[in-house]
Formats: C-alpha cells, structure tokens, sequence
C-alpha cells in the first residue's frame, strides 16, 4: 500500500508516517520499482496501535519500547500494564495539585470580592494575593 493510502486509512498524513519511520516506530517499507513507499498491510494496524498508545499518553521513547519488545516476539502486556500505571500516578498527582491550585483560587477571588481597592495603601502592591 503506498503512503498516501495508508494516511487515508489510519487518518495521518504522509507527513506523520515519514516522521513515524524517522523515529524508529515504523520500519522503512519497501520500495515499488519507481521508488514509491510499499507499505505491507500490517502497517495499518501498526499507525492504529502508535496512535492509540500516543492518545494514552504514551511517549514515543515508551512506544518504541512497546513496539521492540513486541517485534522481539514478546508479549508487551506486562511493559504496558507498568507504563500504564506510571502515568495513571503522574495524572492523578497532577489532578491533586490542580484541586490544590483551585481552593487557593477560589478563596483568592472570594478575598478579591471583598477588597475595596481604596484601602490600598501605597506600600501595598497587591493585597490581595500578600498572605496573611
């Protein structure tokens, strides 16, 4: 299948699949007697699996890890089940410190609501974000 039909069937460009093959997760097809790319059909579920891994989070270091222990002949579930969960607790660390950022917010615009700007004095540069 030449690049341009598997664009249209995994829903990249021919753009995405050189860099896909640039950074190793796509091994160069072979080429047709006039130099096109000729991609095998397996390819398609190949760019399906990069694009589903990087809508996971995946990086792409962490998907050609995936894609070398699964071409090495291995089954990458226990890998992924670890990546997987590393990013799960980076989320949710990121999740707690979003909620975090949201309380301060909260009572710094309930502090902004009740402040009358005319009670700020020149030594003051913003009393509503100084601690109390």
């Amino acid at each position: 299948m030449r690049i341009g039909a598997l664009a249209a069937a995994t829903g990249t460009t021919t753009k995405t699949l050189r860099f896909y093959e640039q950074a190793g997760l796509l091994g160069e097809p072979p080429r047709t007697s006039s130099g096109y790319r000729d991609y095998p059909a397996h390819a398609q579920a190949r760019v399906g699996f990069i694009r589903s891994a990087q809508a996971a989070g995946l990086s792409l270091a962490e998907i050609r890890d995936v894609l070398a222990i699964r071409d090495g002949g291995h089954p990458p579930c226990g890998h992924v089940t670890e990546v997987l969960g590393r990013h799960l607790a980076d989320v949710e660390h990121r999740i707690a410190e979003l909620q975090a950022t949201r309380a301060v917010l909260r009572e710094l615009t309930r502090t902004a609501s009740a402040t009358d700007p005319a009670t700020c004095t020149e030594s003051d540069i913003c009393r509503i974000l100084v601690a109390d």
